[in-house]
């Protein structure tokens, strides 16, 4: 069983959808929350995601979930050793929610996949990002199997990841637009 990285409900008149993880389904899962929601409630007034404790996941979903929110353009770079050797990944589609308001909450374990998203929304001045700096998780690693996979394997950082702004994101993170600090009582 393959539990849901989704989660989403009405607060007041704004909606609050918690993403875990960037599994397969990820950008699928997060645009049936966002059309469930706006069915609950089409007078919606923003949006609060929630990537906090988020370690990631795959990069196609990262930019599938980024892509809900942005008109086209950069959403992350990945760079190697060589200046030359840079590859971009661009938004596909369209903004679902036509500029509404977007806050994306972060923390310390915000980490990989989801600072791509958190980091192309600030860069792209599409959300406010808040909470507490990121884990600061940007790296690229090839696994090279060792004989043939019988010798076990090497993994290796082949390139990090930047934000469209040229930021990169490893060992620094994403720094919130405006810093809350999580208390327990």
């Amino acid at each position: 069983i393959q539990p849901k990285s989704v989660t989403y409900k009405m607060q007041g008149d704004f909606g609050y959808l918690r993403l875990s993880g960037f599994n397969e389904k990820a950008t699928d899962e997060t645009l049936a929350a966002i059309n469930a929601l706006r069915a609950k409630d089409p007078q919606m007034k923003g949006l609060v995601l929630d990537l906090r404790n988020n370690p990631g996941g795959l990069l196609d979903q990262a930019i599938g979930v980024a892509s809900l929110f942005l008109n086209g353009g950069e959403v992350v770079s990945q760079r190697g050793r060589d200046p030359q050797d840079i590859e971009r990944y661009d938004a596909k589609g369209h903004d679902v929610l036509n500029g509404m308001p977007l806050v994306v909450l972060i923390n310390s374990g915000t980490a990989s996949a989801s600072e791509i998203v958190s980091g192309a929304l600030q860069d792209r001045h599409r959300a406010a990002i808040v909470g507490v700096t990121s884990f600061g998780k940007g790296s690229v690693q090839t696994v090279i199997e060792l004989g043939g996979g019988l010798d076990g394997a090497l993994k290796l950082t082949t390139a990090r990841y930047y934000t469209p702004s040229g930021r990169s994101i490893q060992k620094t993170g994403i720094q919130p637009d405006l810093e809350v600090a999580e208390t327990r009582d």
